[in-house]
């Protein structure tokens, strides 16, 4: 019993301390989806728990002994919300004049691709507990895993729900939500590195 509390609390702890960055956007996400109706908020859902599953997926196939892509390239994943934050900054200049705000992950495939490219080097740290803890534990991990998408969906949720937050993303929101995804973008491809290896 020890054990098993052992590991859920291990999980807890492990999903909170490397999803901390993706409460950000997911708070984010559900106010354009309050502000400009996209997302869906079943979208958004749907696609934290798809992204979620992508990445745990890839840690269980590293920590079984294969590569899906080489550490030093993770990074490029954070092209996704850069390119997603730019093309939102072109939309609020050509239509600076109106008063809603930028949509800038507008569908399903979006934000599986936000999420993914978010939490990329959270595998780093995955891969090497599913390689120790043992089949019974990783599962035990991966369902307190889903627990906590549901939970960080939910805390998003409530942050986006503030009248006065929303009022400010109404107004300010084709600036702020593209500009947040373009400083998300930028900080993960620089803290990986990538742009060393290429140039």
């Amino acid at each position: 019993m020890s054990g098993t509390l052992g590991t859920v609390g291990a999980a807890i702890g492990m999903f909170a301390g490397t999803n901390t960055d993706d409460l950000i956007v997911l708070t984010v996400l559900f106010l354009s989806a309050r502000a400009a109706g996209r997302p869906k908020v079943w979208q958004i859902w749907v696609g934290q728990y798809t992204g979620v599953g992508v990445l745990v997926a890839a840690s269980v196939v590293a920590a079984l002994g294969l590569t899906i892509v080489p550490d030093g390239w993770v990074g490029l994943l954070g092209l996704v919300p850069l390119g997603l934050g730019v093309r939102g900054v072109i939309t609020a200049i050509r239509a600076r004049a109106e008063a809603e705000p930028a949509s800038i992950a507008r569908g399903l495939a979006a934000v599986v691709g936000v999420t993914v490219a978010n939490g990329a080097d959270n595998i780093s740290v995955y891969t090497p507990v599913f390689r120790t803890i043992g089949a019974a534990s990783t599962g035990a991990t991966i369902a307190v895993f889903a627990v906590g998408v549901a939970a960080w969906c939910l805390a998003g949720s409530w942050l986006g729900s503030h009248k006065k937050v929303i009022a400010v993303v109404e107004r300010y929101g084709h600036w702020i939500v593209p500009v947040v995804f373009i400083g998300i973008g930028s900080v993960i491809v620089a803290e990986s590195g990538v742009l060393t290896r290429i140039f």
